[in-house]
Formats: structure tokens, C-alpha cells, sequence
């Protein structure tokens, strides 16, 4: 493709490349550059690209994308922002994909995961639609799964997963869009047909630096979307609409004004029954998966999918007959008397909320198991010790993905939030370990909750992915107490 094609829609400051050239393809890691490429400087938190354009030339680099000219003659082009460039050349490089396909952009601190799944089950079996579907638990085209690094890749790849899934067939795509992906440009030139904001709570404050902030970059996707869905319950909705460059349609628990409400609902052990009541009808539906938030997680999913056209019914139907998510309330069998739920609640608001959702069906004690990631927020460390010992029979604190830091110290910290409570803390650095303790000490009635990992089945530590699949590690736990 020629450069002034891919380039086209760029705002160049200064330009020393011929751009009727043709580039093979685009980089922005000097390690992967391949000869013809054309090779994008970014500015990244531990390093910038730009220091690495002579090693792109010399991997055959055949022009560079650059905030600042080199100075050795190598063939550029200079523009205000490298990431947002990357992001327009991507698109189209790959021929702008996302354009064949139904986009829906999800965006939240909780319940993204949970909805994105729900919604590709309504789309395949209401719409008989083939999904794309990326985020946080991997990638997926069709029922094809591909693992990821990242809730929203880089704009390079994600374009080219975008052009994989269009030339599959897929119809629609389906992704989370985090807040960094907003911030930093990965999403840039997307247009959604819809977006979905589930909700707000304190997370990625390491980057955002203030809830404001963290707002502000959630608030971004609805300036890219053509529709959008906002849970009205949710105390930053006001805000979410005040920015929106779009139409935005509403749902709710509690306020009568919303467009699609919540009314008679009924929680259980084994999911959630309510009416869901538009100004236009009302429709019994059901969830099985328990907690008060899969009532907000459903009405988000069938929000969307009225924008899209689908029948409350048919909306209403498909979430009666969806299935679970891994690692969101997975129950993993036992055949003992006592219960070991996997939840990926790592987040302080997550972890109160799946904690008061067990409690009311716990028949013997709540044992929460738990630790904090290494290198991310502190402050929500002690916050998550209170929440913990605030709402559980009992507290485990143990590792997570301790990363360059001293897990050691980021549990003094947890165990510092649980002082002045009488609730009794454990502490086990090694999670394996913690488990076995966990499931060697359960009496009758009692619920584990294995927070934080869900469907990692790894543990971080230093720079290196260790496998580590609590599934594994409870059947091991298990037979060893059956020997």
C-alpha cells in the first residue's frame, strides 16, 4: 500500500518521505520491524520510540513516523502525536474493518467482562450473528478463542484482529474498551454504533491519578459512538450523559424516568429473576448468575440490544437462557460439604458487592481469600482489607500478582486495613499454599471465595508469568484430602 494512502488522514507537520513509496506493513517495536515498514516512534512510560529509529532503519525501516525529525536523514514524517497516528495509519493499513462490521463498545469499571458475553449470546442466538468479541477474559472470533495480553490491544492490533474477524464473517464485535485504550489513543478512529457504561468505582488511580480523571477518560467513548447505554443507577451517570456527542438511552434498578427499568426482583443462590418493563411492554426474564449486579449487568446487555433493534422478548429470552462467565461467580465443583466460588474481584467496589451477595446464602462461614496486584493502586489496598473483613467470617490474605514489588509488604498493607475488626485474618503469602489452608480448614456450610485471579491462570511475579490456575490448585487440594 502506498504511504500517502495509509498516511491520508493524518495531520502532517513536516515530511521528508516520498509517499508514493510502498510500505509493507507498520511497526512500532524496533525488535519486530520488517524491511519496508513504515515505523511509528511512540513516546511509552519506560522508553520512547524515538531512540529507536536508527535500530528500525537498520531492520529496513523504510520510513518513520516521528513527533521529532531524526537528524540522520532517514525518511519521515512528523506529526503532533504518534499514538493517534499510529492508531489512523492502522486503519488504514488494514483497510478500515471495523467500518463492514456492527461495533458495541463496552466501558466501566465492573460487570464488562460479564457483559460482553451476555451481549455476543443475545447477538448469535436472537440475531443469528457471528461476533467478534475481545476483552479482558481474551479474544474470541466465533466460537474460536485467542489469548491476550491486554483488555484493549494497541491500535495495531487491534485493527488487524478487526480485519481477522471481518474476513472470518463476523457480523458484530463486541469489546471492552478500558480507559487507558481511551486515554491512549488505541481506539482512536473506531466509530461504535453503540456503547455501553456499566458503572464507576475506584480503580486505576496509579494512571488516572483522580476519579475525575478516570471519568473524564470513560466519558470519552461516547463522543465515538453513534447510540449509547448508561446505567442511570450508577452515581457518575449524570456526568457520562453530559459529555456524550450522541443519543443516550437509560437503565435502572431504582428511578422510574429510565427507558428500561428493573421491577420484582427476586435473588437467589442460583441467579436473579425480574420484570423488565419499558414504556412499551414488560417481559419475565431471568440470570443465573446471582447478585443484584447481574440485574444491572443484564439490563445493560438488553439495553443495548433494544438500540439494536431486538425485541424486549427476544432480549428478555436470551438472558433466561445464557450462560456463566469464567471466573465471574464460577462455582467450582467440590462434592464436599462446603462451597469454593472463583470470582475475579480484585477491585475494592467488586469485592464488597460479590462478598454481600454470598453472605445472604452461606449457611456456615464466608472465607475470603485474597491479596492486591503488585506495581498498581495502593491506596485501594487497606480499603480492600476493611471491605473484606467488614462482610467475611474470615480472612485469607495472600499474593496476586505481586510483580516488581515485595508481596510481603503489599499484604501489611491489606492486613492494615482489617485492625479494629474482630474478624479473623489469616496471612499465607504463597497463594497455593493459602488455598490448601483454606479448603483443609472448611467446615459444613461454608462458602471460599477465591478473589482476584478468575480466569488468570497465572501469577506474575517479577517481570515473568508463572501458570497458575486455581482450578488446578483446588482439584490437587482436594485429593490430597482425600488421601
Amino acid at each position: 500500500m502506498k504511504l500517502k494512502e495509509i498516511v491520508k488522514n493524518l495531520e502532517i507537520l513536516d515530511c521528508s518521505a516520498d509517499l508514493d513509496m510502498e510500505i509493507g506493513g507498520i511497526s512500532y517495536d524496533s525488535r519486530k520491524t520488517q524491511p519496508g515498514d513504515l515505523f511509528v516512534a511512540i513516546r511509552g512510560f519506560e522508553s520512547d520510540g524515538h531512540r529507536f529509529i536508527p535500530k528500525a532503519v537498520e531492520k529496513g525501516a523504510a520510513a518513520v513516523l516521528c513527533e521529532v525529525a531524526p537528524e540522520d536523514g532517514t525518511p519521515y514524517l512528523r506529526v503532533a502525536d504518534c499514538r493517534l497516528g499510529l492508531a489512523l495509519a492502522s486503519r488504514e493499513f488494514f483497510g478500515n474493518p471495523a467500518a463492514e462490521m456492527t461495533m458495541i463498545g463496552i466501558t466501566g469499571t465492573s460487570g464488562k467482562t460479564t457483559s460482553s458475553y451476555l451481549l455476543k449470546h443475545l447477538l448469535e442466538s436472537k440475531l443469528d450473528a457471528r461476533v467478534g468479541l475481545i476483552g479482558t477474559n481474551g479474544n474470541m472470533i466465533g466460537d474460536e478463542f485467542l489469548h491476550t495480553e491486554h483488555t484493549t490491544p494497541e491500535s495495531y492490533e487491534l485493527h488487524k484482529l478487526f480485519r481477522a474477524m471481518a474476513d472470518a464473517g463476523c457480523t458484530h464485535v463486541v469489546m471492552e474498551v478500558s480507559s487507558h485504550s481511551l486515554t491512549l489513543e488505541r481506539v482512536a478512529g473506531i466509530q461504535y454504533d453503540v456503547g455501553l457504561y456499566t458503572n464507576l468505582s475506584q480503580d486505576h488511580l496509579d494512571f488516572h491519578k483522580t476519579m475525575e480523571e478516570y471519568a473524564a477518560a470513560k466519558r470519552l467513548l461516547f463522543r465515538q459512538c453513534r447510540k449509547g447505554c448508561v446505567n442511570l443507577d450508577d452515581k457518575w451517570a449524570g456526568f457520562m450523559i453530559s459529555g456524550a456527542e450522541c443519543p443516550i438511552s437509560t437503565f435502572s434498578l431504582e428511578r422510574n424516568d429510565a427507558d428500561l427499568a428493573a421491577k420484582d426482583i427476586r435473588l437467589s443462590a442460583n441467579g436473579v429473576r425480574f420484570a423488565a418493563v419499558t414504556d412499551n411492554g414488560l417481559a419475565l426474564t431471568k440470570l443465573g448468575i446471582p447478585g443484584l449486579f447481574s440485574v444491572h449487568n443484564a439490563l445493560g446487555v438488553m439495553s443495548v440490544g433494544l438500540t439494536l433493534g431486538i425485541s424486549l422478548s427476544d432480549c428478555a429470552d436470551a438472558m433466561s437462557s445464557a450462560k456463566g462467565v469464567k471466573g465471574r461467580l464460577e462455582i467450582v465443583p467440590t462434592d464436599r460439604d462446603f462451597s469454593i466460588i472463583i470470582d475475579y474481584s480484585h477491585k475494592p467496589d467488586a469485592l464488597e458487592n460479590v462478598l454481600k451477595t454470598l453472605k445472604p446464602v452461606t449457611k456456615g462461614r464466608l472465607i475470603a481469600l485474597f491479596g492486591c496486584g503488585g506495581d498498581r493502586d495502593k491506596a485501594k489496598r487497606p480499603i480492600m482489607g476493611a471491605i473484606a473483613a467488614d462482610n467475611a467470617d474470615m480472612v485469607i490474605v495472600t499474593s496476586d500478582n505481586p510483580r516488581t514489588e515485595d508481596p510481603n509488604e503489599i499484604i501489611r498493607e491489606i492486613v492494615e486495613g482489617t485492625k479494629g475488626r474482630r474478624t479473623p485474618v489469616k496471612v499465607l503469602c504463597d497463594r497455593v499454599e493459602a488455598i490448601h489452608w483454606a479448603i483443609d480448614n472448611a467446615g459444613a456450610g461454608d462458602v471460599i471465595l477465591l478473589a482476584g485471579k478468575g480466569h488468570e491462570d497465572y501469577q506474575v511475579v517479577g517481570h515473568e508469568k508463572h501458570h497458575m490456575d486455581e482450578r488446578e490448585i483446588v482439584a490437587e487440594a482436594l485429593a490430597a484430602q482425600s488421601r
